[in-house]
């Protein structure tokens, strides 16, 4: 078996003379090696990697530390030994997936023999056992900065380059016997020494970062791009770069990208290592990075180690996964972060310029279970997302993201869907051309020839005239087959032309009336398996939205159905929440359907470019045992501009009874970048609350078309949630008391299932499983208007169409204008205008609290 060893770091080294010139040798049997020589630092950095020969579990890793003094003539460049750590081998045999993560290894001195940090220092290092193939040396596989090994790492040394070279070695130690040389230890050490170990001195044939890619490219061995990793997707993003280009920018030796990100993160010592090869299962290229976090207000600053791999590289697509360690973190030795970086060409632009699509996805890998798990996981979680942003906006000053329309298509996606529609005529023959009509038409077409081949007959048994009977009982059973095959094929084209005629597809419908328009491209299903078990489904789908249905066609007999059709839904006042989707079985056009499976898109959770072309998993006992998908492509544009929003705008003015502005592109971008909102959605008004839970936090509550949310920051702790307007169900107005300390106050209650991302902002759970949230305002006048604000939009997001047309002609048919309230408090369009009562109540109040409240006389 082969021993990798990677020696990162060493720490606290305890050195007579500050500047010190330390290096580590490393021993396992007969097969030693040394690091390059590091000066004037007690804390030095290596990053170095070696390989050994491994016999048998019982052996030793030994690794000294050593400081070459700097004494003056050829001869005189003598070592002291400094400290040193054994390791077994089988302790590292026992690790999961025999490999132990970057570890601390206290270090002993060789005089005492005891292990103290204090005393003698700490050393980083990482081991891996692979393979069981043997190996002719050990030598590191290191090279400097801007060389990479093309050769193999184990490269043998010819006897003769060796003997001249251990020479002046041997001559250097009988010169240097009478000199004030190392203790006894280290003079042991030197002695040891094996002549192998002077070929370290060695040069290797190198080559460039770029050179070194393309040897790769050379070697690969067609291997696939991997999947994205299970944490989720961090980055997904087009740039208009050739993934060449894009590869060196990110990954390339000095790479000014990196150095700017580290600077814009905080990040300090940042080390970048040698791109070296490393051979385990093919061969691929490697390097470690290390460096220190910046410190946050909750965490000090630790440094992290990564070692980069590339998994694939073959000029178009590049792979490069990330391991990421951060062992001064508490329970930092009990996972590793998980990166992998996928660099893939992407479609070409209308322009007729290329593009590169650059997807980042992460994943958390536990060596030990741990009881802090779920805490480890959402830390990791949060703090890759912020760093990430970092990551994007730092690309984007670099490089030319392409924006998702151009890059999209629409139009040209939704061209190809109408070419491939089939023909009624194509339907039906793919639906008739099986095993059960051609031999239903045969023994149709058998009999009749048999019936005009044969002759009259006399009459047998209980026959007359008018009544021919079967005279033996295979007569019976063939006309019963005959009978139950015609039966059949009549069923299936009763039910072809009913599917066809009776349950008509929505496809091709262009939406009416200009506002935000929904396109829905239904492309295909996976595995919609029929109710009943005996038989395929006739699946079709129903889409809802903002209570308008739009209905595919019905395609028979198949669990794999191909649509290939678009549905468009008429312009809306307002953006859409969510889109409801349900799959039905066809069953004649008088019999319940029953369905297949549901699901619902929430528009605000996802992008354009993910809701561009997006499997949807469905709900239900069935599909969730089947694993039942569809494949659509929805698109959704505002084809009137900001126009469509400065008339709803003006619409629920007079809902609200307050002049509604529309808010500036920076306060909207804010907005939608706070709660990672798409950027159709705008920002109504917001208010300054406290949320009432175990304790009351002070923060703002935000209202936009289609969500409330609510933001606070107490001393770095970020609390924000939002939920739509459609899962409001009711909404409690409560006047000042006592026990609000005098302050307004409305309850918000979700319906039940609701909700459940923002379930830790709620303050209690009713019995029947409803969140509530408990809102409180300082003020009465901001009260007064977010209460007014907050009813108008929820009854406008909830009400029925015709409740929508009838609540319209009570404003148009009220006398006068509205009444309007300006930001500064004062009433516009006041005379002549009618209000109608919105809300109502009367309680008891004594005087004398009132008088306390306001602070003067009544």
């Amino acid at each position: 078996m082969r021993l990798y060893v990677y020696v990162l770091e060493a720490r606290d080294l305890q050195v007579m003379d500050s500047k010190g010139n330390l290096y580590a040798k490393l021993q396992i049997g007969k097969y030693k090696s040394k690091t390059r020589i590091v000066s004037k630092t007690l804390n030095p950095v290596w990053n170095e990697e070696f390989v050994f020969r491994v016999h048998d579990m019982e052996e030793e890793l030994i690794v000294s530390i050593f400081n070459q003094r700097n004494d003056h003539g050829f001869f005189h460049a003598s070592s002291d030994l400094l400290s040193r750590v054994r390791l077994p081998v089988w302790s590292v045999f026992g690790e999961d997936k025999q490999t132990m993560p970057p570890t601390w290894f206290s270090l002993e001195n060789p005089k005492t023999g005891k292990s103290t940090t204090k005393d003698s220092g700490k050393i980083l290092l990482t081991l891996s056992l692979h393979g069981e193939n043997t190996i002719e040396s050990a030598c590191p596989v290191e090279q400097s900065q801007d060389i990479v090994n093309s050769a193999s790492p184990f490269k043998k040394i010819p006897e003769g380059k060796h003997l001249v070279k251990a020479i002046p070695n041997r001559l250097e130690r009988i010169f240097n016997k009478n000199e004030e040389g190392p203790t006894s230890e280290s003079r042991s050490e030197v002695s040891s020494i094996s002549d192998y170990e002077d070929c370290m001195d060695e040069p290797f044939t190198g080559c460039s970062f770029e050179e070194a890619i393309e040897l790769m490219q050379s070697r690969d061995e067609e291997q696939e791009v991997p999947d994205n990793l299970e944490g989720g997707i961090l980055l997904d993003c087009s740039y208009v770069v050739s993934p060449t280009n894009l590869n060196t920018l990110l990954f390339a030796p000095n790479s000014q990208f990196q150095r700017d990100l580290a600077e814009l993160q905080g990040t300090r010592d940042l080390q970048e290592g040698c791109w070296t090869w490393k051979s385990v299962n093919i061969s691929c290229l490697t390097r470690t990075v290390t460096y220190t976090k910046a410190a946050t207000k909750l965490v000090k600053a630790v440094k992290a180690i990564e070692e980069q791999t590339y998994l694939k590289a073959d000029g178009r697509e590049f792979a490069v996964l990330t391991n990421v360690s951060t062992p001064d973190v508490p329970y930092g030795n009990c996972f590793k972060i998980e990166l992998l970086y996928r660099i893939m060409p992407g479609p070409e632009l209308s322009s007729g310029e290329g593009c590169t699509r650059l997807v980042v996805s992460w994943s958390i890998n536990f060596l030990q279970s741990t009881m802090m798990r779920g805490m480890i996981e959402g830390g990791a979680r949060q703090g890759l997302k912020e760093s990430s942003e970092q990551f994007a906006d730092l690309l984007a000053q670099n490089l030319k993201v392409v924006d998702s329309a151009e890059l999209l298509g629409k139009e040209n996606m939704l061209a190809t869907l109408q070419m491939d529609h089939k023909l009624d005529l194509e339907l039906a023959i793919e639906y008739f051309c099986n095993f059960t009509v051609v031999s239903t038409i045969f023994m149709v077409c058998y009999t009749l020839l048999h019936i005009l081949l044969s002759g009259p007959r006399k009459l047998q048994g209980l026959e007359f005239n008018g009544l021919d009977l079967p005279d033996t009982f295979g007569e019976l059973i063939t006309s019963g087959i005959v009978v139950l095959q015609v039966e059949h094929v009549f069923n299936m084209i009763s039910r072809f032309f009913q599917a066809r005629l009776q349950r008509g597809s929505d496809h091709g419908v262009k939406g009416q009336g200009d506002g935000w328009v929904l396109t829905v491209a239904l492309i295909e299903g996976n595995n919609l398996v029929s109710v009943d078990s005996t038989s395929l489904s006739d699946p079709y789908v129903v889409f809802t939205c903002n209570g308008k249905s739009r209905t595919s066609s019905v395609k028979l007999q198949t669990c794999d159905p191909q649509w290939h059709e678009i549905l468009e839904f008429d312009a809306m006042e307002e953006p859409p929440s969510v889109l409801d989707v349900e799959v039905f079985d066809f069953d004649g056009p008088f019999d319940p359907s029953a369905s297949l499976g549901h699901a619902e898109i929430n528009f605000l959770r996802h992008t354009s470019a993910e809701l561009a072309d997006m499997w949807v998993s469905l709900d239900g006992k069935l599909a969730q045992a089947s694993q039942s998908k569809l494949h659509v492509r929805i698109f959704l544009e505002n084809n009137k501009g900001v126009e469509t929003i400065k008339d709803y705008l003006t619409k629920m003015e007079k809902e609200v009874g307050k002049k509604l502005d529309l808010r500036s592109p920076y306060r909207n971008s804010m907005f939608r970048k706070l709660f990672g909102l798409p950027p159709e959605e705008f920002l109504i008004d917001d208010f300054s609350c406290y949320l009432k839970r175990k304790m009351p936090l002070q923060g703002r509550l935000f209202i936009s078309v289609r969500i409330v949310g609510f933001y606070a920051n107490l001393f770095g702790h970020k609390t924000k949630f939002f939920f739509l307007w459609e899962d409001i169900e009711d909404i409690q107005v409560f006047p000042p008391s006592l026990a609000s300390v005098g302050s307004p106050s409305f309850v918000i209650v979700l319906r039940k299932g609701t909700g459940l991302d923002a379930s830790h902002g709620a303050k209690s759970q009713d019995e029947e499983g409803r969140l509530r949230f408990h809102f409180h305002f300082q003020s009465f006048g901001s009260f007064s208007v977010a209460s007014r604000t907050i009813i108008a939009l929820w009854r406008s997001r909830t009400m029925t169409t015709e409740q929508t047309g009838q609540r319209e002609e009570d404003l148009e048919d009220q006398d006068g204008g509205s009444i309007l309230v300006e930001d500064d408090g004062r009433f516009s369009d006041f005379e002549g205008a009618t209000m109608s009562k919105v809300y109502s109540a009367e309680y008891p109040f004594n005087l004398y609290v009132a008088d306390k409240i306001i602070d003067g006389p009544i």
